[in-house]
C-alpha cells in the first residue's frame, strides 16, 4: 500500500535530521494517514479511503467529499477518487437536466 493521500496527493518528503554537533543525515517525513469512511451526499453512498488527517480537516471545512471534491484538481486525485468526482458531476448533470 503506497503512502500517499487519495486526495491531496501528498507524499513522504526527504529532508534531514540535523544533531547537536550540526552533522545532517537523511530522513524521510511521512505523511500522517488515516482510514476513513467518507459519505458522498450526491451519490447516497460511503467510500473508504486512505487519507492524510490534514485533509480530512479540509474536506469538513469544504463541507464534505462532494465540496472538496469540486474544488479539488484532478492531477492530485487518486484514480478512485476521480471516478467518484466524475459520477458526482454526471449526477448533478442528470438533476439539472
Amino acid at each position: 500500500m503506497a503512502r500517499e493521500c487519495e486526495l491531496s496527493g501528498i507524499k513522504p518528503i526527504v529532508g534531514h535530521k540535523v544533531s547537536h554537533s550540526n552533522v545532517k543525515t537523511k530522513r524521510r517525513f511521512l505523511p500522517n494517514l488515516v482510514n476513513v469512511t467518507l459519505r458522498s451526499e450526491a451519490l447516497g453512498q460511503a467510500y473508504s479511503m486512505r487519507i492524510a488527517a490534514k485533509t480530512l480537516r479540509t474536506v469538513d471545512k469544504h463541507g464534505g467529499l462532494d465540496g472538496y471534491l469540486a474544488k479539488a484538481k484532478d492531477e492530485q486525485l487518486s484514480p478512485k477518487a476521480l471516478k467518484i468526482k466524475r459520477d458526482i458531476a454526471k449526477q448533478a448533470e442528470e438533476a439539472a437536466a
